[in-house]
């Protein structure tokens, strides 16, 4: 038996350029293309100017947005997209730039009701669950030299070119039939991977030429996370996991506590033995290298089934609920279920970080932490007890 419920969408700057060009209204949309050290916001992130005066989204968390405001305001009465780069001042902190440290790119466009079609075939993968992405030109300079037949290269009329991904579907184009064919596969590479990120290229897509920058602004899908065990502490773990952005599932083998009113901030609530329920959403393709599970059943007869099948596949993340006495005696019975070394040392047991933790909550906090730095390569230890960048690259 599942349950399932309808979650109100959640407005973000993408619904909101959208919404504004359906309209009939333009928007400035900053985007983060690139980023090194410390950076407080990651490739991807992005604000947008409307034409009256409304401010959607951050770039930086403050530091950059009261210049990156005005650039913005002269991108939307112009027309002209701008690649601004802001770095850390040092003559003056206070000046424009990142205090922290770090340093990054941020493309400017116009987008108005030129770029609706795309705009609407984004909306309706989004809608419909499907991943997309917007492939956009950001940069271009006089590049390589061009070969006999090919005509010059033309950056200004690049910039700002769009090619747009969903699924199957192409629309729109960078400029050049085998450009568009070469950043269409590095683009659904990324997507799949569900990462934004920058592709550089020949004007004719050549992959080792210069002349042509493209960001990727990927849509996936939220990562999973499944929650095995409908205790107090899976509804907490739940809360928070949505509050990261997963589409959270709790399953549980008792349908009387596998309930969709017990876990309103889930997805999904499935009644079903936990390794059942793995086994069908893997051999069903629903899940992949970000998906997240948390087995809180601590139980034996539901735990060391679907640990042995979790840790054979390449999941983001692992971790089993119980006490030490609990670990050991799970560790044994994997290892005697044909488990490897390499992949017992995947499972996060017990689960979490030591924050002194008491409540559900405060132990959800503890797993979410662990999450986190597993996803980031962090240590888990006091920043102030740390030298090096705050944030780590990714």
């Amino acid at each position: 038996m599942t349950e399932r419920k309808r979650l109100p969408p959640v407005p973000d700057v993408f619904d909101e350029v959208h919404r504004r060009c359906r309209d009939g209204e333009p928007v400035a949309l900053a985007t983060v293309v690139a980023t090194w050290r410390s950076a407080p916001q990651p490739p991807g992130a992005a604000m947008v100017v409307a034409t009256d005066g409304t401010v959607i989204g951050s770039v930086s968390g403050g530091c950059v947005e009261a210049d990156l405001y005005e650039r913005a305001r002269c991108v939307l009465d112009t027309g002209k997209p701008a690649l601004c780069r802001y770095g850390i001042s040092d003559d003056d902190a206070y000046t424009v730039g990142l205090t922290c440290g770090g340093i990054l790119d941020v493309f400017v466009e116009r987008v108005d009701s030129s770029a609706l079609p795309a705009l609407d075939a984004v909306a309706a993968a989004r809608r419909s669950g499907r991943p997309a992405a917007i492939v956009t030109c950001v940069a271009a300079d006089a590049g390589d030299p061009p070969a006999d037949n090919d005509p010059p290269p033309d950056p200004a009329r690049r910039l700002g070119r769009r090619l747009v991904l969903t699924g199957q579907q192409s629309i729109g184009s960078l400029g050049d039939d085998r450009l568009d064919d070469a950043a269409r596969d590095d683009a659904l590479g990324l997507l799949a991977a569900g990462h934004s990120g920058m592709l550089r290229y020949g004007y004719h897509g050549q992959r080792r030429g210069s002349g042509i920058d493209l960001f990727v602004t990927a849509y996936a899908t939220p990562p999973r996370m499944i929650v095995f065990g409908a205790i107090d502490f899976a509804a907490a773990v739940a809360r928070i996991g949505a509050f990261l952005g997963y589409r959270v599932t709790v399953c549980d083998a008792r349908p009387v506590f596998a309930t969709a009113r017990r876990f309103p901030e889930a997805d999904e609530v499935v009644a079903q033995w936990p390794h059942r329920y793995l086994r069908t959403e893997l051999a069903a393709d629903r899940l992949d290298e970000r998906t997240v599970v948390c087995v809180l059943t601590h139980d034996p007869k539901f735990d060391v089934p679907l640990l042995e099948l979790a840790l054979r596949h390449p999941l983001a993340y692992v971790g089993a609920m119980g006490s030490r006495r609990t670990h050991d005696e799970r560790h044994k019975l994997l290892r005697e279920a044909g488990l490897s070394p390499a992949q017992l040392a995947r499972l996060a047991s017990p689960i979490g970080l030591d924050l002194g933790g008491r409540t559900p909550e405060e132990t959800a906090v503890s797993v979410a932490a662990q999450i986190v730095a597993a996803r980031w390569g962090g240590t888990g230890r006091p920043l102030a007890a740390l030298d090096g960048p705050v944030h780590h690259p990714g």
